[in-house]
């Protein structure tokens, strides 16, 4: 989720490029609706870097808190959390790969009809009660719920929202976060919408800065007792006007 997002270093020169993942199954089954188990038997390679890369974000520490004492089980947790969001961002947003699909990946959220979220909703909230127990899912719930409060007085309704960047730490500085960010922000402004971002790292945000993003507001979430920036990238000529 903030703009952050565990993988083996890779000794080999990563080639350039973006493009959306394949999608690999996996045998688990679980006991869940046939919408969300269908999300879920969709494995993406880029999960280990995302939990890699995302594991002590404060909002993914927090969802993840009843396995605190066990970090395998808290990582695979994790890569059950991130795969399913994946997914989703497939269904309702936009899912941006490397050419190393396994390096990084980029989710983005959408806007889409009432009905559509509403269903969207009742997937989530069955495979959160399923993945992360009582603890995590209320941890999820009242952190969202403070941080769509926050947002819904700042942003647009229309805009798009950047859910997950994850680029495999071992990967990290080659320029790969950008590649996977800027096709969906050249979209975005053919289609003349603003699009923005939360994030928990203070050291993340010239990165954003450096794609248009500016800080909006600081916030400082009560579940987690963090602050968080929101950052907005707005249309060309619409921030002189606020």
């Amino acid at each position: 989720m903030w703009g952050q997002p565990p993988s083996a270093v890779r000794g080999a020169k990563l080639r350039q490029g973006v493009r959306v993942s394949t999608i690999f199954k996996i045998k688990k089954e679980y006991l869940l609706p046939k919408g969300t188990r269908q999300l879920l038997m969709k494995k993406d390679p880029a999960t280990p870097s995302a939990v890699a890369a995302l594991e002590d974000d404060p909002f993914y520490r927090s969802i993840c808190a009843p396995y605190e004492a066990d970090t395998v089980r808290s990582r695979a947790v994790l890569a059950q959390y991130f795969d399913y969001s994946i997914q989703e961002g497939r269904e309702l947003g936009r899912c941006i790969h490397l050419a190393d699909e396994a390096c990084g990946v980029a989710v983005w959220l959408l806007p889409q009809s009432p009905e559509v979220e509403s269903q969207a909703a009742e997937r989530k909230h069955a495979f959160l009660h399923s993945a992360l127990r009582a603890e995590g899912c209320a941890n999820y719930y009242r952190i969202i719920d403070f941080m769509s409060a926050k947002a819904a007085v700042l942003i647009d309704e229309a805009a798009w929202y950047l859910s997950i960047v994850a680029v495999d730490p071992g990967a990290q500085g080659q320029g790969l976060g950008r590649k996977l960010l800027e096709p969906t922000i050249a979209e975005a402004d053919r289609a003349g919408v603003t699009c923005y971002l939360e994030t928990f790292s203070p050291r993340n945000l010239p990165f954003y800065q450096r794609l248009g993003f500016a800080p909006a507001a600081r916030f400082t979430e009560p579940t987690i007792g963090a602050e968080y920036t929101v950052m907005v990238r707005y249309l060309r000529g619409v921030e002189s006007a606020l």
